[in-house]
C-alpha cells in the first residue's frame, strides 16, 4: 500500500527518491557541457583577468560566463560574453538576441569606428563632502563594478581617455540631490566613462541629465557598498539629432538598497542597458523607467538583474507610451536566480499605451530560475490602446474626450515620475509630458 503524506513540498527540495541518473537533485544536467569541464581549445577566458578575480566574482565568474552560453549561443544571461576587449565581440549583423531591435545603421558608428569625437562635458553641483574627481584610464576604481556586456559598451571602454568620479563617503547622509549635467555639443562618435561609489551606511541621491545633442557611447559604473542607500537617475532629455548608448551596471554590497530611475524622452536613438548584481545577501533593488516616443524616435531599454547570492530582494517597472508614425519602444528585461539564490523575492513588470497608428512597443520579460527555493518570482508585460471604460467614465462626469485622454496618460506614467522624490524634477517632467501629449490630439 502507498504511503500518502500531508507534508507539504517544496520545489526543489531533496527527494526521499533516487533522482535521475546524469542530473543533480534540482534537475540540473550533468554533461560535461554544462559542468564546464569541456577541453576545447575554443573555450579560453576573454576576459583581461581571471574570472575569480574579476568585479562580478562569486557565481557569476563560472568557467562559461564568458563564452556564447551553453547549446544555443546567448541562450542563458548566465552565459553571456563579458569582455574588456572589443576584439572578443563580433562585429554586429542586427541578427543577435541583443541588437535584434536596434537599428544598427542609425547608431552612426558606436559599434564600428574609432570614438574619438568630444564627448558630453561633466558639471557636477554636489552637497559638501562629496568628491568628485577627473581621473585616467588607470585609476583603480575603474573596472571595480562592471564589465562590458557588448560590442558597443567595449568600444567605448577602449576608447576613454579620462573618467568622472564621483564619491559619497562611508555614513555621509545626504539632504540634498548630486546633479551631474552631461552636455553634448559634438557631431563626432564618443566615448564617456562615469564611476559611482556610494561608501558603507551613506545616504545619497545622483541625478544624470544628459541634454544637447551628441552622439556618445557611455560606461557608468555603480558600486553601492555594505549598507549604503543610493538612487540614481538617468535623464536622457535630449536634442532630436542625438545618439545614445548607455551601459549603467550597478554592485550591490551585504544589505545595500538602490534604486535606479530612467527616463527617456528625447533624442533619435536612445539605447539604455542598466543591470543590478546581488554580490551579498540582504540587498534590495529597485528599478523603474519611463519613456515617450514620438514619430521616427527609437527608445530602447533592456535590463538585468543578476540575483547571485541569497535573500535578496528586486522590483522593476517601466512604463512607455508611443504616439507618430514609425515611433517604436524596446523594452526587455532579463532576471536571473542563480542556483546559490535561495530566498530570492523578484518581480519584473513593463507596461506600453500606444497612442496612435503607426507605433511599435516590443516588451519582452524573461525569468530564468536555477533554484525553486524562493520567496517568489514573477514577471508581467502588457501593452494596448486606452482602455475604453476609463475614458466613459471620465467623460460620463462631462469632461471632453480629448482632455480624458490627456488625463489617462498623465495618470499612466505619473507613478513613475512620483519615485524621483525631487520636487523641481518632478514638476519638469510633468511638463515635459505635456509637452509631448500637446504634440498630438490625445
Amino acid at each position: 500500500m502507498t504511503e500518502i503524506t500531508t507534508e507539504k513540498a517544496r520545489i526543489g527540495a531533496p527527494s526521499a527518491h533516487p533522482f535521475i541518473d546524469g542530473f543533480t537533485e534540482e534537475g540540473e544536467n550533468l554533461s560535461p557541457v554544462n559542468t564546464g569541464t569541456n577541453t576545447s581549445s575554443t573555450s579560453e577566458k576573454t576576459s583581461e583577468q581571471a574570472p575569480s578575480a574579476g568585479p562580478l566574482a562569486g557565481a557569476s565568474a563560472k568557467s562559461h560566463s564568458h563564452g556564447g552560453g551553453v547549446g544555443i549561443p546567448d541562450s542563458s544571461r548566465a552565459g553571456r560574453l563579458t569582455s574588456y576587449k572589443l576584439a572578443d565581440f563580433k562585429p554586429l549583423t542586427g541578427l543577435e538576441e541583443d541588437w535584434r531591435f536596434t537599428p544598427l545603421k542609425r547608431l552612426r558608428g558606436l559599434h564600428n569606428e574609432v570614438l574619438s569625437g568630444s564627448a558630453p562635458s561633466v558639471a557636477v553641483t554636489a552637497p559638501e563632502g562629496v568628491v568628485v574627481e577627473t581621473v585616467g584610464r588607470d585609476d583603480a576604481r575603474i573596472g571595480s563594478a562592471a564589465i562590458p556586456e557588448d560590442r558597443v559598451s567595449a568600444n567605448a571602454w577602449e576608447n576613454f581617455t579620462e573618467a568622472t568620479v564621483i564619491t559619497v563617503p562611508a555614513e555621509l547622509q545626504l539632504d540634498g540631490e548630486v546633479s551631474v549635467l552631461l552636455t553634448g555639443t559634438s557631431a563626432e562618435a564618443s566615448a564617456q566613462h562615469i564611476v559611482i561609489v556610494a561608501g558603507r551606511f551613506s545616504k545619497s541621491r545622483i541625478v544624470l541629465d544628459h541634454q544637447g545633442s551628441a552622439i556618445v557611447s557611455q560606461n557608468v559604473e555603480i558600486l553601492v557598498e555594505d549598507g549604503a542607500d543610493l538612487t540614481v537617475i538617468s535623464l536622457q532629455e535630449w536634442n532630436d539629432d542625438a545618439v545614445h548608448a548607455s551601459s549603467q551596471q550597478a554592485k550591490l554590497g551585504r544589505d545595500a538598497k538602490f534604486k535606479h530611475i530612467v527616463v527617456s524622452l528625447g533624442g533619435d536613438v536612445v539605447r539604455m542597458t542598466p543591470s543590478t548584481r546581488f554580490t551579498a545577501p540582504g540587498a534590495e533593488a529597485e528599478m523603474f523607467g519611463l519613456y515617450f516616443a514620438d514619430a521616427g524616435q527609437h527608445l530602447e531599454q533592456r535590463l538585468f538583474v543578476d540575483h547571485a547570492v541569497a535573500n535578496c530582494k528586486s522590483r522593476v517597472l517601466y512604463k512607455g507610451a508611443l504616439q507618430g508614425r514609425n515611433a517604436h519602444t524596446v523594452w526587455v528585461g532579463d532576471v536571473l536566480i542563480r542556483k546559490e539564490a535561495e530566498g530570492t523575492d523578484s518581480y519584473e513588470a513593463n507596461r506600453n499605451l500606444v497612442l496612435t497608428d503607426g507605433a511599435r512597443a516590443d516588451s519582452v520579460p524573461n525569468l530564468e530560475i536555477e533554484t525553486g527555493l524562493i520567496e517568489g518570482a514573477g514577471h508581467a508585460s502588457a501593452t494596448g490602446r486606452f482602455d475604453d471604460e476609463h475614458l466613459f467614465y471620465l467623460m460620463a462626469r462631462g469632461i471632453p474626450e480629448d482632455v480624458a485622454r490627456r488625463l489617462v496618460v498623465r495618470g499612466f506614467l505619473n507613478e513613475i515620475i512620483q519615485q524621483i522624490k525631487v520636487p523641481e524634477l518632478e514638476e519638469r517632467l510633468t511638463e515635459a509630458v505635456e509637452r509631448e501629449l500637446a504634440a498630438t490630439d490625445n
